[in-house]
């Protein structure tokens, strides 16, 4: 049975030449792989490491490695820096709303009804009577 073919090509060439059967069709082969999926599978499995030409690609793998930490850095920086903006902002805001609020307290305390309230217990008046001006005249002062 194993020769089965090697025993039809035989009997065949005796008797009568053979008509070929149009052939099936083979199998698909499978798909080669892309130039892109074959370098990225290389890299993802570490074999391209065992290649002797990948060694002169190192000072550039760690160049674009160092670049890229400091790109990184670079933005948890500028993302810390943006906080503390946005924080120094909002304590600004309370430091002025508590400047106006303590200036309109002043501003009430220091009013003459106010102040008269606050001396009242001291003892101190308001007086009754206003104030009257002094006039000196420019020949008294010289004849002294």
């Amino acid at each position: 049975m194993a020769n089965k073919f090697r025993e039809i090509q035989v009997e065949e060439e005796v008797a009568e030449p053979v008509i070929e059967k149009p052939k099936a069709q083979p199998a698909p082969k499978p798909r080669k792989k892309g130039g892109v999926v074959k370098s990225l599978s290389l890299v993802f499995s570490g074999t391209f490491l065992s290649n002797e030409s990948v060694l002169k690609y190192i000072p550039f793998v760690l160049f674009l490695s160092c670049m890229a930490v400091g790109y990184i850095s670079y933005n948890y920086w500028a993302d810390d820096k943006l906080r503390q903006q946005s924080k120094l902002s909002s304590g600004n805001k309370e430091l002025r709303s508590e400047y106006i609020a303590s200036k309109s307290d002043l501003m009430f305390i220091s009013k003459q009804s106010e102040v008269a309230k606050a001396v009242e217990s001291m003892g101190l008046k308001e007086p009754v009577v206003p104030p009257m001006k002094i006039v000196v005249r420019q020949d008294s002062v010289n004849q002294k």
